[in-house]
């Protein structure tokens, strides 16, 4: 019944002449500046200067697109060395968050030591916006049809009561495939409601960003060992799940030493 009449989404939004527009950089745009608008709403909140975050984001997100994009070719040089035309092409997908993320972090230690500025303060701002960022971002690999899990039925997709054109669209080149974009899109959203939780609770300066390293990398980590198109290390290693445990073992850590040092001497809430 659904085999070989089932089309895979239009990856293009928009063609305006020579201009095409394609549907992953638009939904990666839109998360981006969704993020923004929340974390502004944040800044105001804490009586923090929205024109400092809004002046860190024009900085930060395309040094963020480039950083991804280093990240994702140096892992896939085999391919990029024999094909150099194709680096440039970032909207056939090949952006590694944690790239960007590493990138964005760099970037906002740099502005913040500039402006003379808490990294902390600014980083915790941030947390709920980056990581709302991320979930709204999988839904472009969903357009591209990439990072998705192994080979199930679509009696299994069917069970996870999903939307059929979630099922449709896992259907690819005659296999129905795991939505694992989807699961990390919802660990991020979980994430960003949790953090919205704990803006409320006693936390020291920091620790809002440093809690969001830790759940995003937790999920991650798992979510990872169900995909298909990982990037690793000397073919043995899933380059994410190694840089996921990195992460958490240094978030923790950093809280924890922060904590005995009294380096962590203000609240989250604090000016």
């Amino acid at each position: 019944m659904y085999l070989g009449a089932i089309e895979p989404l239009n990856p293009v939004l928009l063609q305006l002449g020579p201009l095409t527009v394609y549907w992953y950089g638009f939904i990666i745009g839109a998360g981006a500046l969704l993020a923004l608008w929340v974390a502004t709403r944040e800044a105001d909140r804490l009586g923090f200067d929205k024109n400092i975050m809004v002046d860190l984001v024009l900085i930060a997100i395309p040094v963020a697109i480039l950083g991804a994009r280093l990240y994702y070719v140096t892992f896939q040089w085999d391919y990029y060395s024999k094909n150099p035309g194709d680096i440039l092409k970032i909207w056939e997908g090949g952006l590694a968050i944690h790239g960007g993320l590493i990138a964005a972090v760099l970037t906002a230690i740099v502005f913040t030591r500039v402006k003379g500025i808490s990294f902390w303060k600014v980083a915790d701002i941030a947390a709920p916006s980056i990581i709302l960022g991320q979930a709204i971002g999988r839904w472009g690999n969903f357009m591209n049809q990439e990072a998705h899990g192994g080979e199930v039925t679509r009696e299994f997709l069917e069970g996870l009561k999903l939307p059929e054109f979630i099922i449709n669209q896992m259907y690819i080149q005659g296999t129905y495939y795991q939505p694992t974009f989807l699961y990390e899109s919802l660990w991020n959203l979980v994430g960003f409601a949790i953090l919205l939780l704990l803006r409320k609770v006693n936390l020291k300066r920091g620790e809002l960003f440093l809690t969001y390293v830790i759940w995003y990398s937790i999920g991650r980590f798992f979510i990872e060992g169900l995909r298909t198109d990982s990037l690793m290390i000397f073919d043995l290693l899933r380059t994410a799940q190694v840089i996921s445990i990195v992460l958490i073992i240094v978030a923790a850590a950093f809280i924890i030493v922060r904590r005995l040092t009294g380096q962590a001497n203000k609240r989250y809430l604090e000016n």
